[in-house]
Formats: structure tokens, sequence, C-alpha cells
């Protein structure tokens, strides 16, 4: 599936996860959010380069591959629990 021109993975039709320049971009909230931005490199996602990020999607570097799967049930789990 597509999001933004992009690979992605989605849930009834709505995007969670999407790789991006060799990263990983995770939509989350709450403490997944806040956790994923902690991580080194981590940024909020800024697809246009123009300073606006999307403050609901996490971009996570690939030194932190190990951690793409908790975050990608996260974001499902999230929207799951949102009713999609």
């Amino acid at each position: 599936m597509l999001y933004i021109g992009k690979l992605c993975l989605k849930y009834e039709g709505k995007a969670f996860a999407s790789f991006f320049e060799e990263e990983m971009v995770f939509k989350l909230s709450g403490a997944p959010h806040a956790n994923a931005l902690q991580l080194a490199g981590a940024q909020l996602f800024d697809p246009s380069g123009k300073k606006r990020p999307m403050k609901d999607w996490v971009q996570v570097p690939y030194a932190h591959v190990e951690s793409w799967m908790d975050y990608a049930e996260a974001a499902l789990n999230q929207l799951r629990e949102a009713g999609a």
C-alpha cells in the first residue's frame, strides 16, 4: 500500500507505519510516541522538509531496527483501539 507516495502498512485503509529514506515512520500517541522520540536520531516526521512535522508520526532511524516491530505493533494497536 502507499501513503504519501511511500510504501506503508495500513489497517482498514488507514496508514500506521511507513518506510521513508531508509528509516521507519510510525503513527503513535502517548507513551509509545514519547518513548520513540527518546531514541537517538528519532524525530517527528517532516516529509516535506519544510519544518512542518506531522505531530503524530515519529521517524525512527535504522540504528534502532530492533525496535521497529514493537513500534509497528504499538501503532497498529492504537489504530485498532481508536476504531480505525
